[in-house]
């Protein structure tokens, strides 16, 4: 399964996403919305389709703010994930 094929069988992930072609959606997009809007299974599904290495990437790029102070993830969710992929893959694997 490719994680394209994994957000079109989760389309309450991207409630507001005006482009309903889920297909098109960038990984980014998605590592996003799976961790700010799914459950467990979700997360977990997600990463191993993406592995461990390239969702903390995409999370740890993403989670940053940019030069406006602005990112997408809820504080929590940052919070919780900044913990949970230092953990399990520290930032001198990554």
């Amino acid at each position: 399964m490719t994680i394209r094929q994994f957000i079109k069988k989760r389309p309450h992930l991207v409630w507001y996403v005006k482009n309903k072609d889920l297909g098109n959606l960038a990984e980014a997009s998605i590592v996003e919305h799976v961790l700010n809007y799914g459950d467990w299974d979700d997360v977990q599904k997600m990463i191993k389709i993406l592995g461990l290495k390239k969702t903390a990437k995409i999370f740890r790029e993403k989670s940053a703010s940019d030069k406006f102070g602005r990112q997408n993830y809820r504080p929590e969710i940052k919070h919780y994930f900044t913990l949970y992929f230092n953990k399990h893959l520290p930032r001198q694997s990554a």
